[in-house]
């Protein structure tokens, strides 16, 4: 076997075989340590791979001599001091990013064996592990177009007080958290004038405090490339684009396609991810909002691979990102204090 044969992680394929997988420890404990270190396991805190396995313990040892010599697979990572055992992180890991609409804290807890509270932390560390901070900008040479969107996350007017519900206008957007997202279209490109290789659409999302142009042409500049195509809604926030970009807008008041201008791509990803919110997860607080689209975000956009593939793209991202349940649960200045599930009252209502 060379070494490139052995480098290969092997993973299971779906759901049952993940189960299966993981319910031995030995197994468990390698998978996580060939993912985490490919070629040679080195200290987390010095970087030697100067260590000795301690097979009694499930640990290692850094022979270098510093204050903290012993080490775990977890330390280093969005796992580190978390009590549970490694197969609960691993099918926890499944459920999130393999769910269409997410999966909730409770029935997380339910499958598990956990409390809520953990399994809360749990999923809110994983979507952590999946956030993208990629900067590579969407559209350029070769793009078909990026489409430029917001939309409005919160509660239903008909669902409102009729003394709220008197005081909306337009899109009914008062009391409610903006969210923007750029989308690069598909595209199926010629290899070798042969073989067809298709490029599903992107999306890069963000919570914005308004949508006003300054606003709007600033998450635009940070994730397009000059020079793109780009389509929008006649919304007054994206006038002006055209001086660095080719704009497009049409007016859904009279029309929704008109050839190459519209913003489906990017409805489709809203639908998935209201049902996300509406459907699996009820009521989110404002300021969590950002982690439950990091992990919608990173679904879509990794929609073309298999359920294990996908399984082993989020587990790469577990190294060198923490949160502690501290940090998770303080709220900014002026909002409530968060608390132990998605389902607590004052949040984003249905």
């Amino acid at each position: 076997m060379n070494a490139e044969q052995n480098n290969v992680i092997k993973y299971p394929k779906t759901l049952v075989e993940a189960v299966r997988y993981f319910a031995d420890p030995a197994v468990t404990l390698a998978f996580f340590t060939k993912l985490r270190w490919p070629e040679q396991v080195c200290c987390p805190h010095c970087g030697s791979t100067n260590v000795l396995f301690m097979a009694k313990y499930s640990r290692w040892k850094c022979r270098e001599g510093h204050a903290r010599p012993q080490f775990t697979v977890k330390v280093g990572t969005i796992m580190e001091d978390s009590p549970l055992s490694l197969d609960k992180w691993a099918v926890a890991f499944w459920l999130e990013v393999n769910a269409k609409n997410s999966i909730s804290s409770y029935e997380l807890h339910r499958a598990l064996g956990i409390t809520q509270k953990s399994a809360w932390f749990m999923l809110h560390r994983i979507r952590l592990a999946v956030q993208e901070n990629s900067i590579v900008k969407l559209g350029g040479p070769g793009s078909p177009g990026v489409e430029v969107d917001e939309t409005y996350i919160g509660g239903l007017a008909r669902n409102m007080h009729r003394s709220k519900r008197a005081g909306l206008t337009g899109t009914g957007g008062v009391d409610k958290t903006i969210v923007a997202a750029v989308l690069d279209r598909s595209v199926v490109e010629k290899k070798d004038g042969k073989k067809k290789v298709k490029r599903i659409s992107r999306v890069a999302a963000c919570v914005i405090p308004n949508t006003q142009q300054e606003t709007l042409h600033a998450v635009i500049h940070k994730h397009v490339e000059p020079g793109s195509n780009i389509y929008s809604d006649a919304h007054k926030g994206y006038n002006g684009l055209n001086e660095q970009f080719i704009h497009a807008a049409i007016d859904h008041a009279e029309k929704y396609v008109d050839g190459l201008i519209h913003t489906n791509g990017l409805e489709n990803f809203w639908s998935l991810f209201k049902r996300c919110i509406k459907g699996t997860h009820v009521s989110v607080e404002p300021f969590h909002l950002f982690r439950y689209l990091d992990s919608e975000g990173f679904r879509f956009n990794n929609r073309d691979v298999k359920d294990g593939e996908r399984f082993v793209m989020a587990l790469k991202g577990i190294v060198g990102k923490r949160i502690t349940y501290k940090a998770l649960t303080a709220a900014p200045e002026g909002a409530p204090a968060s608390g132990s599930g998605e389902e607590n009252g004052a949040s984003l209502p249905n």
